[in-house]
């Protein structure tokens, strides 16, 4: 997962519960072999573990519950700094609420 600005505010410790916005849709698209979030008259092709965090946004799980479920599949991997930093990133985007 490539993480890109540093995001200000973190949510992660507030009790947020990430889902995707509305009018956002994951979709992995079969033609490209990619990750894709489909947006009103926009498409972001993801990289990197990115759909593997988004998929956890439910609603439901805290990002606390993210980061745990990640550090679980991916151990070693970076997941409590980086996690929370895109999501808030994506949050900023739009694509989450």
């Amino acid at each position: 997962m490539t993480v890109t600005g540093t995001g200000t505010g973190t949510l992660a410790g507030t009790g947020w519960r990430p889902a995707l916005a509305r009018s956002v849709v994951l979709r992995h698209d079969r033609v490209r072999q990619a990750e894709l979030l489909v947006l009103p008259e926009r498409v972001v092709v993801l990289s990197g573990r990115a759909a593997d965090v988004l998929r956890l946004c439910d609603g439901h799980r805290q990002v606390g519950e993210i980061v745990d479920a990640l550090a679980a599949r991916f151990p070693g991997a970076p997941v409590a700094e980086e996690v929370p930093r895109f999501l808030d990133r994506v949050r900023e985007e739009g694509w989450l609420r």
